[in-house]
Order: C-alpha cells, then structure tokens, then sequence
C-alpha cells in the first residue's frame, strides 16, 4: 500500500487567520457587509442570549415557510431542523436581529397523542434564525413524528426515524435514496414530489443543493407566469447573506419540503453549495487564497444554517468536518466524504485531459491525508456487512472517448488516481467484500463494476458503483445521451447509463443489494410522472451488477 500523502493543498495557518480577521474595511470591499458579520462579529454559541427575545406572538405570518427537516439518524437520537422566515425571500427572512423561542415536540403518532420528547430551542438571529435539536434518548429502530411552535404558528409535521441498535445482526433490511445537483433555474424538483412518496428510510444528499450562479425574474427553466422572484437573485451568491437568500429560495420549493418532511437526510456537499469546481483553497477564478477562504467560509456557514446537521458540523470560519460515519446495526456502516475541502488542485485545469505525470503525482489528494486514514480505518474495524461511501464525484475510471490514451475528467477521482489507488488498497487490505460508492455530480445515472484493474474487464471486480442523476441539473435530460454508444463501449465496467433526472433507490439486505433507477421525462414542466428505468442486483460475497 502506498504511503498517505501530505495534502498539497492544506490551508496554512495564516490563511485562516485571514478569513477569520481580516480588516474591516477589506472584509466590505472583499465579500460585502453580511460576509463581514460571519466573523467581524463574535457569533455566540447557541444557547447564548446575545440578543433581546422577540414576542413570538407578533408574528403575523407563517415563519415555517421553509418546512421541517431531520436527519443523521442514529440509534437513540436524531436531529430535527427548521429555520424561522416569515418573508423568505428578504434579507432576515422578515425577523428582527432578536432571538426567538421555539417550541417541539417529537411523537410516537402523527397525532401526537403520545409525545415521546418536546422541549424548546432558540432560533437565533446570529444563525439566521435556524434550529438545530438534537433529540436524544430515543428507542432505537422506530419512526418518529415531530412538529415545532411558535407563537400561535404550527409548521407541517415531519416524519422520522432513529438506526437499529448498533450491536444489531439481524437487520432484514434498508432502503436508502441517493439524491444530488438540483439546480432550481434548470427546473422543478418534480423528482422529490414522487420520493416524498416512495417508502424509503434514508435520503443521502450528494452534493450540489444549491447552484451559485444567477436566477432570473421568472425562475430560470421554470418559467414562472405567476410570480416575479427578486432582482437580488439574479447574481452569483458570494457573501454570506447571497447564500442564506438562495437557501431560502431553494427550501421554499413544496416538492423539496415534502421530501424533507417524509424521510430523514444524510447530507454532505459538492463544489456548487460554494461555487464551481473550487479545490480546496483554490476558487474557479483564482482569485487568491485568503480571499476566496472567506466565501467559502460564508457557503460552508450558510450550509449548516439551512442543512439538518449536528453541532460537530458547524463549521469554524472557512473550516468544517463535514465527513462523518453513521451505522444501521450490522447491516450497514456508511461514511460520508467530503471530496472538495482539502482536494489538492485539479490537474491540467478542471475539464477532461488525458492523464499524465501531474495528475498520476502520488502526492495528489482528493480527500485529503487525514480522512484518507479515516476511511481505511474505519474499514477495518467495521463490523458491517456493507461498507457503503456516500460522496461526490464519480469514483470508477470514466473513458470520455474511444482513443487509445483516453481523456478522463480532472475532477473526478480519475483525475486523483494514486489516491483511488490507495483507498482500494485499503480496502483490500480492510477484507471489505461487499463495497458500495454511492455518487452524484454528473447529472445522470450511471452503474458501474469497481475493478481491481479497470483496463482488465476480466479483473476482480471489488465492488459496486450507483451514480445517482440530477434532479434538475441540466434540464431534462435525454434517455440515451448522445455519447451513450462511446462511452458503453470505452467502459466495459459501465452496466448503465441514461440521462433523465430522478433519483435512485438501494435495498440493502442480508443477501443482495437493488438499486433501482427511478426518472422522470421532464423538469421544464411540472407534474411529470416518474418510472423505472432499470433495477440491479449484486450478491452479498459476489461483487458486481447483474440486471434484476
């Protein structure tokens, strides 16, 4: 196994120190008056009361514009979401700077006759009037409903769940949704209405939840005939009050909320939560380092203000440990990578190039030295039969033509391939056999064997790969996109591709694994119906998709 590199690309002290305490005046003409509040000011922890209470009872409208959410499931806890914004799409979301108290209540019943847990959170205006509780002390292995208060105001009522117990063997089964890239300008969230539906007991949200680029007036592919959304919205988020706006545009979407309400989410980002194919410290635009620390610092802030997260998730400046595990008894262990905070720059630019000595350095880094270790260790004490790694971008080797030295895309894994390398070795050397990468990023979906040998058909395959669409990104999208033949025929592995948006759905049991690939015709006009356009199987033992 090859040793674990230094990440090239680690953030020097004094580039933190930047963005933490750059001057005023260089904070307004950098990022603007609201990225200025993100550290100008120092936030209190929540539970402080460094601002005077608001009566909830002059709330004249409903502040749960942007619905409920929970997610991290564990075993005796969960965490349950909501941000108060009685005009969402204003800056403040319509609240004073005050903080305001918000009652809830978690259930056994979606009456809520038996009221398992209630309590009261503070929605502070430092954190954008967010509530993060984290509800403790569960039963494991059982749904939950939950609702919160405020004033006379009742938000819709979530619908939950906590993991098996952790030492659990005989856990029949789970079915898990893979989610990712739900640009609002390229169409509605038509996908989330139907898995608000589906009978799933986790969503796991691969990246891209929002889009930084700008929304017109008449919601970009949307069309709008009925409303007129804000002239703010049409320009590229940067500061940190851009980020919370956008947020509360993409939350206030009813097809986005139900989901959220319908199931607990597992969620972890991609590039455009802060902006395009950054790595790292490293913006698009090159702009310098201290610089573009301090965007991302008001991304990474607003992502955890609007994201059903637990507090070691909030993020210190322009720093966040967004990488964590989570168990389902022995069934499933899964660890959730975050593949763009400590990347090392992408090779010969960020588009397709054909591999050579830059990308191919054993120096170079996708996740970072740190987390590579504590992925292959948490390989190895894992107990679970499988070991399943929500990330971002694709991870199998991707051909993008039939040329002898083929180009591949920079940044995906195939642009960091001693770093793939080194995280198969481990998990070879870890005895994982039953593998699985969940992926999003590329706006369709794809199946893929993982080979030992991806230029040998006939190697072992170690495991499997399910890429989950988009749900808007890129429109709607064809069955067979037009370089469907090139790249079937360049990647012998590949088992699957189509183009439509949608989600995918995996069962995970004691026996087999399905993945089942569920898209809809279009985005650019509502209501579309959804089906399925392929189901796998792969054995437990046995690597490799095989059509269900």
């Amino acid at each position: 196994m090859s040793p674990v590199p230094r990440t090239p690309h680690q953030h020097a002290p004094e580039l933190r120190a930047a963005a933490q305490h750059l001057g005023r005046r260089r904070f307004l003409t950098v990022t603007g008056a609201a990225a200025a509040l993100a550290f100008a000011v120092n936030l209190p922890a929540a539970g402080s009361a460094a601002a005077a209470e608001f009566d909830a009872r002059k709330i004249t409208s409903d502040p749960f514009t942007l619905g409920v959410a929970s997610g991290d499931p564990l075993p005796d806890s969960v965490l349950l979401w909501t941000r108060l914004a009685p005009k969402p799409y204003e800056t403040g979301g319509g609240l004073p700077a005050q903080r305001v108290d918000v009652r809830w209540e978690l259930a056994l019943d979606e009456r809520f006759r038996h009221i398992a847990r209630r309590g009261t959170a503070t929605a502070h205006p430092e954190f954008n009037h967010s509530v993060h509780v984290e509800v403790e002390h569960l039963a494991p292995g059982r749904v939950y409903y939950y609702r919160f208060r405020v004033g006379s105001w009742v938000s819709e009522t979530g619908r939950t769940r906590t993991a098996p117990p952790a030492s659990s063997r005989h856990v029949p089964a789970l079915t898990l949704a893979a989610v990712s890239c739900q640009a609002y300008h390229d169409g509605y969230f038509t996908a989330y209405k139907h898995l608000a539906e589906d009978d799933v007991d986790v969503v796991f949200h691969l990246g891209d939840y929002l889009y930084e680029y700008p929304v017109d007036a008449a919601g970009g592919a949307r069309k709008y005939t009925d409303r007129v959304l804000p002239a703010h919205y049409n320009s590229e988020t940067v500061t940190l009050e851009q980020y919370r706006l956008r947020y509360a545009l993409y939350k206030s979407d009813p097809d986005l909320r139900a989901a959220h309400a319908a199931h607990p989410f597992v969620v972890t980002w991609d590039d455009h939560e802060t902006e395009n194919n950054y790595a790292g410290d490293v913006s698009e635009d090159e702009v310098p380092p201290a610089e573009f620390l301090l965007r991302r610092a008001s991304a990474y802030r607003a992502y955890w203000e609007n994201q059903p997260l637990r507090r070691p998730q909030l993020p210190t400046g322009p720093d966040a440990q967004l990488y964590r595990r989570l168990g389902w008894g022995r069934l499933a262990q899964f660890d959730i990578l975050d593949t763009r905070q400590y990347r090392s720059n992408q090779a010969y630019g960020d588009g397709s190039h054909i591999p050579g000595p830059e990308s191919d350095d054993p120096a170079r880094t996708i996740t970072g030295a740190t987390q590579e270790r504590w992925l292959i260790d948490g390989w190895r004490r894992s107990h679970a039969l499988w070991n399943v790694v929500p990330q971002q971008v694709t991870f199998s080797q991707r051909k993008l033509d039939l040329n002898p030295q083929a180009k591949v895309s920079m940044d995906s894994w195939d642009g960091y391939r001693a770093s793939r390398d080194r995280v198969l070795a481990g998990a070879k050397a870890a005895r994982v056999e039953n593998l699985m990468v969940l992926t999003g990023d590329v706006h369709v979906g794809y199946a893929f064997d993982i080979k030992d040998n991806f230029d040998d058909p006939a190697s072992r395959t170690l495991g499997t790969e399910i890429v989950a669409t988009s749900i808007a990104s890129g429109k709607d999208g064809a069955e067979r996109p037009a370089n469907w033949a090139t790249f079937t025929q360049a990647n012998p592995h590949l088992k699957f591709y189509n183009g439509r948006r949608g989600y995918v759905t995996v069962n995970l049991g004691e026996e087999s694994a399905r993945a089942d690939y569920k898209t809809v015709p279009a985005v650019t006009v509502p209501g579309a119906p959804i089906s399925t356009a392929a189901s796998f199987v792969t054995e437990v033992g046995d690597p490799g998709l095989r059509p269900a």
